[in-house]
């Protein structure tokens, strides 16, 4: 399995736009951060974990050119905005797109893509197959992904697990029956918004706490936001299984 990072960055994305912040005008391409999303290889299939504004630029960054399914932790516009840009893959692989997500999603996908699924189509529109899942484990091309059930404030939101690979982003708790979920992984990617508390991400102080608590092999930070200082300064902190991830980050497990 190779995880791509396909972006790390906060729903306004870093650099911020009218921001002067060190971080925002730093030369350091790690300091250079997309709405947040991951691309998963696992045995010749493709999956994407949301499509948030820049979609369409991080395919075009990573030369993905096969997509086997979309899947949504939620409905937040930082995560679906760019779902439209799949009909690319459409014409590529002449099949819809199967896309994955709990009710709520499915649901605002219809109120906000209504075009998608009127009776009379305009041509050329993305063409979905809409799935509903729940906190039990499903299938796609053979490959198992275990929802993770935690809160982003009050908003329930799906991390997912898949072999020994988890993926937790926009968290500010994880309930002690869902923690059993991520122990025993070789990889976490967590949620770590900033320094200071916020009312629906971890803090930076928050995600080392939980990653103490679940103890993964290695851990990398995402959705970061430009309040967390330059990318360089914040690794020299961490502890040596943690690190700040980055745009374009690849990890083989």
């Amino acid at each position: 399995m190779i995880v791509t990072l396909l972006g790390t960055g906060t729903s306004s994305g870093v650099p911020l736009i009218g921001c002067s912040c060190d971080v925002c005008r730093s030369l350091d391409y790690r300091d250079k951060r997309l709405r947040v999303s991951i691309h998963l290889a696992v045995n010749g299939h493709h999956f994407v974990v949301d499509t948030g504004p820049d979609f369409r630029q991080q395919m075009l960054r990573e030369g993905i050119s096969q997509l086997d399914a979309v899947i949504f932790t939620h409905q937040h516009k930082d995560h679906t905005a760019g779902l439209d840009d799949v009909r690319a893959f459409n014409f590529l692989q002449q099949r819809d797109m199967p896309v994955y997500g709990r009710a709520e999603v499915l649901e605002q996908i219809h109120r906000e893509f209504e075009y998608v699924f009127a009776e009379h189509r305009y041509p050329g529109i993305p063409r979905l197959q809409l799935h509903e899942i729940s906190n039990t484990p499903f299938e796609v091309k053979g490959v198992t992904f275990i929802p993770i059930d935690v809160l982003h404030h009050k908003l329930p939101v799906f991390g997912f697990r898949v072999s020994n690979f988890a993926y937790v982003t926009d968290v500010n708790h994880i309930a002690e029956s869902e923690q059993h979920k991520l122990k025993g992984l070789d990889v976490l990617v967590l949620g770590a918004l900033q320094r200071d508390q916020h009312i629906s991400h971890y803090s930076l102080e928050q995600a080392l706490g939980m990653v103490e608590r679940l103890q993964p092999k290695m851990t990398y930070f995402t959705h970061v936001s430009h309040k967390m200082g330059k990318h360089g300064d914040v690794e020299k902190e961490l502890p040596p299984t943690v690190r700040l991830g980055y745009d374009g980050l690849k990890l083989k497990l």
